[in-house]
């Protein structure tokens, strides 16, 4: 019998003002025995973030990965197009604070960071905090269900 393929659980992608960061990040993900993909872009000319973020975005709503990191230069950009997709909860975390209330109080299952505005060390604490914060759930379970259309 085959090995079972383990299942990709974060899915990453960036634009020209983020490939840096992502690029430093790899090494970190598989360090911390993270399965991870990475959707591109390879290179440092200039693409369009919408593209990346809609890939990234479907794959994750998809079930194809739990969470997704997607980087542009603020971050703002990819959270935006991404939280076009339904199922998709996309937080901009350029801070530790912000990446543990995405996770614990929004469920958020893609990070947006800036790579034009935090340099790698603090990426990687945020990133490690994204990952391994869990959602509370209780009352935040609640507003979750309003966000996707349940308010009434």
């Amino acid at each position: 019998m085959a090995p079972k393929k383990k299942k990709i659980e974060v899915l990453l992608g960036a634009d020209h003002g983020g490939v840096a960061l992502k690029d430093e990040l790899l090494p970190f993900l598989t360090a911390r025995h993270v399965i991870w993909k990475d959707l591109g872009t390879f290179g440092d000319a200039a693409v369009d973030y919408p593209d990346i973020a809609w890939q990234v975005a479907r794959a994750v709503a998809g079930g194809e990965a739990a969470k997704g990191i997607l980087i542009c230069g603020s971050g703002i950009g990819m959270a935006i197009t991404a939280n076009r997709v339904p199922g998709v909860r996309a937080a901009v975390c350029n801070d530790l604070y912000s990446a543990r209330l995405a996770r614990a109080h929004n469920d958020a299952n893609i990070l947006a960071l800036g790579g034009r505005i935090i340099g790698a060390g603090l990426a990687r604490e945020i990133v490690a905090l994204f990952l391994t914060t869990p959602f509370e759930k209780g009352r935040h379970l609640r507003r979750i269900r309003k966000m996707e259309g349940g308010c009434s």
